[in-house]
């Protein structure tokens, strides 16, 4: 039990070291991530679509 305690204990030592970052950069770093993932969903659906329509002339 004691090596759990210890566990928690330096684990919380280590979250104090932690430069976390302020409500409007993780608001701007979500932001951010979701326009990237919105891009590249649209960039592979885009390839996905154009190489079925030419997989349906070709067969």
């Amino acid at each position: 039990m004691s090596r759990l305690s210890t566990y928690f204990k330096e684990t919380r030592a280590e979250l104090k070291h932690v430069a976390w970052p302020t409500r409007r950069q993780a608001i701007m770093y979500t932001i951010v991530v979701i326009v990237i993932s919105i891009i590249t969903s649209v960039y592979l659906g885009a390839f996905d679509f154009l190489f079925t329509t030419v997989l349906k002339l070709v067969i």
